[in-house]
């Protein structure tokens, strides 16, 4: 091996790496044509992973992992779990079992945590006398029912 083949290979791969890019990004628009209706949220395709990673500052492999997409009319959204976030749909619900069960065994408790009430709800939610209280709302959900906080738009 010569010593410029190091700069011609690093050359090729920044070539492809551009081109890369420019493939998924032309495919992130694509995917999503003409505000063709919504889609629940899924798995992320291949030709988009690059996309992704590139809005949340993650790595392909994350992307992969633990992220979704979903279209609302013409723009795709994307969401990474990352720090337990909610992908799914937000809970709307003002009773849930696991925060009743809680202020059950915690009768005044403040503060109601998540391990209780799930990472999906959009309520703050308390113990009044033993009574799971849901508060105010604490996360937003969009017109699909998703936490509208943990979507960002892919370009």
């Amino acid at each position: 091996m010569t010593p410029r083949a190091p700069v011609t290979l690093f050359a090729s791969l920044a070539a492809f790496a551009s081109i890369a890019f420019v493939d998924s990004a032309h495919a992130a628009g694509a995917y999503c044509p003409g505000g063709a209706g919504r889609l629940s949220a899924h798995a992320v395709p291949a030709a988009l992973q690059p996309s992704v990673a590139q809005v949340f500052g993650i790595d392909v492999a994350q992307v992969r992992d633990a992220a979704a997409v979903r279209c609302v009319g013409s723009q795709l959204l994307a969401c990474w779990v990352g720090a337990n976030l909610n992908c799914g749909k937000a809970d709307t619900r003002r009773r849930l079992v696991g925060a009743t069960a809680f202020c059950r065994d915690n009768p005044d408790a403040a503060d109601v945590p998540m391990a209780a009430t799930g990472h999906d709800t959009i309520y703050d939610w308390r113990c009044v006398k033993g009574r799971a209280v849901a508060g105010k709302v604490v996360m937003a959900a969009d017109p699909q029912g998703y936490v509208a906080g943990n979507w960002k738009v892919v370009k």
